[in-house]
Formats: C-alpha cells, sequence, structure tokens
C-alpha cells in the first residue's frame, strides 16, 4: 500500500504531479552531476566501461527525460495521462536507483580509501537530494529509499571493518528516520490538499450562491450584468455584435397580491422555466428581479431573430398558469437592444434595453421593442426635459387647470379635477404625459405632486363647500408612509375640509406595489378624504382592485367612451361597468365626454356623472368661479 500510486483520489494525484513535475529536473541534475563527479575520480582506478561509458550511459538517459520533463512543464494534462506518468515515474525512480546504487556497489572495490570515501558521499548526497526532490510522490520516495540503503547497509556491514559497520548502523538508523518523515509529509501534505479542496468547494458553492437566483435556478442579477460586460468586453475585442433584452410579466403583481407570494413564487418559477425552454442555445437567461428576466443572445443575432425569439417567449408566458382551482392568465413586454448599435458600453447598453421595454409597457403592452433611433431621439428629449425639471422653480413653472365632473341627473357640477401644466422658460408649455411620466423616471415626481397639491388646494378653498376637489396621485407618492404623511401635511395646513378632497389613483399604483398602496388609500381614507381609481377597465385585473380596495368612486376610461356610438362593444363595456359600479355601491364617473349622442346613451345607461369637452374645457383657476356662477344660473 505504502508503495502502490493512489488512484482513488485524483485530486490529491493532481497536487502531487503539480509539486513533484516541479522538482524532477533538479533530480535529474543532481544525478547528473554526482555521478560524473564520481566517476571523475575513479577514471584512473577503474576500468573505462565502468568509469566513462556506463555513467555517459546514465547521464544521457537523465538528460533525455530532463527535456521530456521541461517541455510538459505548463501542460494541461487528462487524468489518465497523470495516473501514467506517476506510476511511470515511479517505477523509473526505484530502477535507476537501483542501477546507480549496483554501479556504486562495483566502483567501490576499484577505490583507494579517499576514493571509496567518495562512493560513500556519493550515495548518501545522492539519495538524500532524490528523496527530496521525490517528497511529495510518496511510493517513488520510499522504494529509492529502500532499493538504495538495504545493498549498501548489507555491504558495509559485512564488509568487516568497524568503522564500515558503524556506518551501515547510523545508515539504517537514518532511513528509518527519513522513512518516518516521509510518511508523517505525505499524510499532512494530502491533509492539506483535502483542506484546500474543502476551501475550493466552499468558495465554489459561496460563487455559486452568490450567482444563483435560489427560487428559479437561473443566474442571478449579479452574475447577469458580470456577464453583460464580459460579452461587451468580447464582443469589442473580436467585432462580433450580440443583443441585451429584458422581459417584464404582465399582470403578475395583481396575482401575488390576490393569491399571496407562496403562489406567486410558484408562478415565477413556471414562467422561468417556460422562458428557458423557449430560449434555446446561444441564448443566457437571468432572473434580475421580482417578474423581471433578462437575457443575453450571442454571435450576431439579426432582429428577425429577436422578434421569433420574443414571440415564442409570448406564446409560452401567454398560457394559463394553474393557480390552485383556477387559471391566471399572464402576458410580458420585452424590450432589447443591440451592441454596438444602441451603445458603446455595457451599462449604456442596459440602460436602452430597459427604456426599450418601459417603451412597450406604455405603447406596446404584451410585445416585444428593439431600441431605435426614434428611441434615441426620445431619450434626448427626455434628457432635456430631465434636465429643465431639475433646474425648474416648480411653484412658479407648474401650474393647475380644473375641468368640471357634472351630476348628470341634477346638471349640478359636483367637483373640479385639476390638471397640471408645466410652462417652462426654455422649453415652453410641456404636455403633463410627458413631464409627469419622466419625472417619475427621474425621481422628481414627489415635488412635482407637492407643488401642484398646493395649488390645487390654494384653488379650491375659494370654491363653495358644494365643489370637490379632485387630484391626481402617482405611484411613486403611494409608495411609502412618508410619502404620504406629506400629503396629509399639506392638506392640514391648506385649511380645507379632507371631505372635499378627492384623490384619484391609476391601477399602475396599485401593481406598483399593492401592499403599501393599499396602507396609503386606507391613510388618507382616515382622514376623511375620498378615494377613486382612474381609467378603470385599461389595465389588469381591474376588479381584483375593485373589491379589495376601500374605494368611493370609479372613473371609466375615455377610450370606451371616443366610439361609444358606432361600436356595440364599447356600449356594452360601459353598460357592465355601470351595472358593476351599482351594485358595489360606487360613483361612476365616465370620462372623455365630447358630443351631444355619447351623453345621451350615457343617460339611458343610468350614468350619473360624467366630465369631458362637452361640458367644458380645462381652465384656469381664476376662471373656475366665473364657471361656476355661469353654470348655475344655466342650471337654474
Amino acid at each position: 500500500m505504502l508503495f502502490r500510486v493512489q488512484t482513488d483520489n485524483i485530486d490529491l494525484l493532481r497536487a502531487q504531479f503539480a509539486a513533484y513535475s516541479k522538482q524532477i529536473p533538479l533530480l535529474y541534475f543532481i544525478l547528473c552531476t554526482n555521478t560524473l563527479a564520481t566517476a571523475w575520480t575513479f577514471g584512473p582506478l577503474a576500468p573505462r566501461w565502468l568509469c566513462i561509458y556506463f555513467p555517459a550511459a546514465l547521464c544521457l538517459f537523465c538528460v533525455i527525460r530532463w527535456l521530456w520533463w521541461w517541455g510538459t512543464r505548463g501542460a494541461a494534462l487528462s487524468d489518465a495521462k497523470i495516473i501514467m506518468q506517476t506510476r511511470l515515474t515511479t517505477h523509473l525512480a526505484v530502477a535507476l536507483t537501483l542501477v546507480f546504487t549496483i554501479w556504486g556497489l562495483f566502483l567501490y572495490p576499484y577505490g583507494d580509501p579517499y576514493a571509496r570515501g567518495q562512493v560513500v558521499f556519493y550515495m548518501a548526497l545522492t539519495l538524500i537530494g532524490c528523496v527530496f526532490c521525490l517528497m511529495h510522490l510518496r511510493p517513488a520516495a520510499l522504494g529509492v529509499t529502500v532499493t538504495a540503503n538495504i545493498p549498501f547497509i548489507l555491504f558495509f556491514f559485512f564488509e568487516g571493518h568497524s568503522s564500515l559497520k558503524a556506518i551501515s548502523v547510523n545508515l539504517a538508523l537514518v532511513s528509518v528516520a527519513m522513512i518516518i518523515i516521509l510518511l508523517t509529509y505525505s499524510r499532512d501534505f494530502a491533509r492539506l490538499v483535502a483542506s484546500q479542496g474543502k476551501t475550493r468547494r466552499l468558495s465554489d458553492e459561496n460563487f455559486r450562491i452568490a450567482n444563483l437566483d435560489s427560487l428559479t435556478g437561473l443566474a442571478n442579477r449579479r452574475w447577469f450584468f458580470a456577464e453583460l460586460h464580459r460579452q461587451q468586453a468580447s464582443a469589442a475585442a473580436s467585432g462580433r455584435s450580440f443583443a441585451v433584452g429584458i422581459i417584464d410579466l404582465d399582470g403578475f403583481k395583481p396575482v401575488n397580491d390576490t393569491y399571496g407570494h407562496a403562489t406567486g413564487d410558484r408562478v415565477l418559477t413556471e414562467a422561468a422555466q417556460r422562458i428557458q425552454g423557449a430560449c434555446g442555445a446561444g441564448v443566457i437567461l437571468s432572473r434580475l428581479g421580482g417578474d423581471e428576466f433578462g437575457f443575453l443572445v450571442e454571435s450576431n443575432p439579426a432582429p428577425e431573430d429577436l422578434r421569433a425569439l420574443g414571440s415564442a417567449i409570448n406564446d409560452v408566458i401567454s398560457l394559463p398558469f394553474s393557480i390552485g382551482g383556477s387559471h391566471a392568465p399572464l402576458g410580458c413586454s420585452i424590450g432589447v437592444a443591440f451592441y454596438p448599435q444602441s451603445a458603446a458600453t455595457a451599462d449604456v447598453l442596459f440602460e436602452r434595453a430597459d427604456y426599450a421595454l418601459y417603451y412597450a409597457k406604455r405603447h406596446q403592452r404584451g410585445q416585444m421593442v428593439i431600441f431605435s433611433t426614434e428611441h434615441e431621439e426620445q431619450i434626448r428629449s427626455h434628457s432635456v426635459i430631465e434636465r429643465a425639471l431639475l433646474s425648474a422653480d416648480l411653484d412658479t413653472e407648474l401650474s393647475m387647470v380644473f375641468q368640471p365632473i357634472i351630476n348628470l341627473t341634477t346638471g349640478q357640477t359636483v367637483a373640479m379635477e385639476g390638471l397640471a401644466r408645466w410652462q417652462s422658460p426654455a422649453l415652453g408649455a410641456i404636455p403633463p404625459d410627458q413631464f409627469i411620466a419622466i419625472a417619475e423616471r427621474a425621481g422628481l415626481v414627489r415635488s412635482v405632486t407637492k407643488a401642484l397639491l398646493k395649488k390645487a388646494l390654494a384653488a379650491a378653498i375659494t370654491w363653495p363647500d358644494s365643489v370637490r376637489i379632485s387630484f391626481n396621485l402617482s405611484a411613486h407618492d403611494l409608495s411609502d408612509a412618508e410619502s404620504v404623511v406629506q400629503i396629509i401635511a399639506l392638506v392640514n395646513r391648506s385649511g380645507i375640509n379632507p371631505k372635499r378632497i378627492d384623490f384619484e389613483i391609476t391601477e399602475t399604483a396599485m401593481t406598483h406595489d399593492f401592499q403599501q398602496a393599499y396602507a396609503a388609500v386606507r391613510t388618507l381614507k382616515a382622514m376623511g378624504a375620498g378615494v377613486s381609481l382612474d381609467d378603470f377597465g385599461t389595465g389588469f385585473s381591474s376588479l381584483s382592485h375593485v373589491h379589495r380596495l376601500p374605494l368611493d368612486k370609479i372613473k371609466v376610461d375615455r377610450s370606451f367612451i371616443t366610439d361609444l356610438v358606432r361600436n356595440p362593444i364599447s356600449l356594452k363595456i360601459v353598460k357592465s361597468l355601470t351595472a358593476l359600479c351599482t351594485d358595489m355601491g360606487l360613483d361612476c364617473i365616465v370620462e372623455g365626454v365630447e358630443t351631444e349622442a355619447q351623453l345621451a346613451i350615457l343617460r339611458d345607461l343610468g350614468c350619473t356623472l360624467a366630465q369631458g369637452y362637452y361640458f367644458a374645457r380645462p381652465m384656469p383657476a381664476e376662471a373656475v368661479m366665473d364657471y361656476l356662477d355661469d353654470a348655475e344660473r344655466k342650471r337654474a
């Protein structure tokens, strides 16, 4: 067992090979120099074949082996090759030791006392040097020790001279000590390798955990960005292109909020498996967080390849997800950017893909959008608007206009909805659908909301108590308790009765973080304010929010009113929504009324509240009282 090469622990064998292979050239150097020195001494004393030809042949063999080892340094060898070389080295070590020992014993009788002493010195020095070179290969080191020492110990012991007997005993004792040292060193080396292996495995596991999404089994956000930077560097060096994409599940947050996180996790896991199955080879998929996934497509993908991939992903995601006793329909929006067409750096490339996703969710929900020059121009335009917002005097530049909400039964103006306006000194009038969205992306919307709410409340306090003020809040305004507290503080400082205020929230605010939004709505209701759900019918799973939120009103989106007269489907939708509000005890406000024909249909359907250009266009604050007086006169 001690003299056999162990092949059951390949990690240890590889470590031994790496260590002793660096020492083998030194071993052959020691053999050659010591052999040549001894042969030189015995040149005048021994036969030529014994002191010249034979040692020359041995040294030539050593040089050949030295050249072989030198030529294979740094080469990556297979496990089988390493096993073969280790066994060969062990056998050669024992064989060479036997040959050099026999040569030394043959030389010994020809020498004078000094020459014989050199043979002893030669054997001892060479043995120690070779054993040290082979310490990492226990079978070879033990084989060399035993093969060299036993013949010399016996030879010197029976030589007859007392000093030689002492040398043989000394050599025997030193040999035992060397064997103990070899065994100890071999054991410690094996423990060190095992410890390093354990540390390496632990490090690999930590690396795997740090770069793996524990829920889906996909690579995580950290790994994705590391791979994105690696892909960008590789593509820049080789001149190839690649694509980065972001997938966002549409309709997942309502499922998560309605059925709980355990069900949401199961849906996410299944969605990840479906997306991975649709991606196939050449696509690197990761989970970025929440219901967002990222992917990289290597090797010069064409736009049509990406569109085919997007279609395949949409097809598998659109299949129903089983959630207990029912099924949840989901969709997904995808944003894609190409390197180097869209951006030259990894971080900017991801931002471009993120913008394409943002565009898809706002304008082409459920589809793939590839970042284009048009989007680049929009980003530049948005950057200009964002810089103007950052430097704007919001209290001066922002203003409110107001549009009435009419009771169709009495004709009375029951409320005025505040609509934001921005007149930039540098850019002129910026539409609210532009600057509000940009303010949300730039993290400025809370400051915008505060400035607008102060103006809306300052205007409303001058109106009759019977006229309410309706004010829009964004998802970011409801995203944390501090923001809600600041809104309440503004209301309290204004002096207006909170019961005259309706805060309009969109379904986007609900899906952003339902639990926080729910808490915010409860807080606003506790203050006495009303809460309306704006743009009802345009989002995902609106009914799940309606029955879970303490709402007062629902506003039917204007998109259903535009073709109300011509499209029977729109008529059925509005009729159903009106009936739903009646059954749930909620007021229903219909937006976008522009014609007498639309108004007539809405009255026939039993709608009681409406707003739109038919009644009045948005007006500045100073015109509201004149409008109210005039409307009251007409109504009377």
